[in-house]
C-alpha cells in the first residue's frame, strides 16, 4: 500500500522524468546559416516515443533528427533518451560518416532495450554552404523536400529501424537543397490521423496542408499542418505526433 509520502515521491519523479525528456527536443537553436526551423511534437501522455531535435555544430553544420520509438508511455521514452544520448555522444567521435554513426548506435541500442523494442530515425546533417544533406532513414516515414518549383523529393528509407538487427547497416544519401525548399519530418502519428468517419488523413492531407502555405517561416507551416491534421480529425489524436520543418531562406 503507497503512503502518502511514496505518492509524492512517485509525482516529483514523474514530473523530473518529463523535464528531463522536454530538455532533450531543441525546437531551435540560433546560429546555422540562412536557416529557418523548429518542431513540435505532441505525446499522448505526459511521456512518449515521439522526439526531435536540431544542433548547429561547431563549423556550422546543422543536424537534425526526428524519431519514433516502438509503443507509449515510459518504455518508449526511455528507448528514444537512450538513443538520443547515443547519437550525440558517438556524432563527437564518429564525424561525417552518419551511416557509421548510426550502426554504433544501433549497436547499443540492440544492447539495452528490450526484446522486441525498436525505433524508426531519420537523421540528416546540412552543410549550409554546400545546401547539401547527408541523410540516413531507419525505417522512417519518407520526409519530404517541397521544391520551390513545386516538384516533390521523398527521402526513403535507407535501413531498418534502430533497435531490431546487430548486424544492421545502412546506406548514406544525399539531397541538395535550393533556396526556396521546404523539408518536412513527421511521425506516423501525424498521416495515420483520422476522421470521425475512420478516414486516413495521410500523405495527401500533409501535403495539402504544406503546400497551401506560401511561407518561408517553419513555425507557420508547422502550425498550418497541425491545425489541418486536427481540423481532420475533430481534435482527436491517437498516437504521438511530431513535425519538424527546415526551410533554405
Amino acid at each position: 500500500m503507497m503512503t502518502e509520502e511514496m505518492v509524492v515521491d512517485v509525482s516529483q519523479d514523474w514530473m523530473q522524468a518529463c523535464s528531463v525528456q522536454e530538455r532533450f527536443m531543441r525546437g531551435r537553436v540560433r546560429g546555422c546559416g540562412r536557416l529557418d526551423y523548429g518542431a513540435s511534437c505532441r505525446q499522448m501522455r505526459a511521456l512518449g516515443g515521439d522526439c526531435y531535435d536540431f544542433s548547429c555544430q561547431a563549423d556550422g553544420r546543422l543536424t537534425m533528427l526526428v524519431g519514433d520509438a516502438s509503443g507509449k508511455g515510459v518504455a518508449a521514452a526511455l528507448m528514444m533518451a537512450s538513443i538520443q544520448s547515443s547519437l550525440r555522444t558517438a556524432a563527437l567521435f564518429i564525424g561525417d560518416d552518419v551511416a557509421g554513426l548510426l550502426r554504433v548506435v544501433n549497436a547499443q541500442a540492440c544492447l539495452s532495450s528490450l526484446a522486441g523494442r525498436y525505433a524508426t530515425l531519420f537523421y540528416g546533417v546540412l552543410d549550409h554552404d554546400s545546401r547539401t544533406l547527408r541523410y540516413v532513414n531507419a525505417g522512417h516515414n519518407p520526409p519530404v523536400v517541397l521544391r520551390r518549383d513545386g516538384s516533390i523529393d521523398w527521402l526513403e528509407p535507407t535501413g531498418a529501424p534502430v533497435g531490431l538487427l546487430p548486424d544492421a547497416v545502412w546506406q548514406e544519401r544525399i539531397v541538395r537543397l535550393q533556396p526556396g525548399d521546404r523539408l518536412l519530418a513527421y511521425t506516423d502519428g501525424v498521416v495515420e490521423a483520422s476522421s470521425p468517419s475512420g478516414e486516413e488523413w495521410g500523405v495527401k492531407g500533409l501535403l495539402q496542408s504544406a503546400n497551401g502555405l506560401e511561407t518561408e517561416s517553419a513555425d507557420e507551416l508547422i502550425c498550418s499542418i497541425l491545425g489541418a491534421m486536427d481540423d481532420f480529425s475533430g481534435g482527436v489524436q491517437t498516437d504521438d505526433a511530431t513535425v519538424a520543418a527546415l526551410c533554405v531562406l
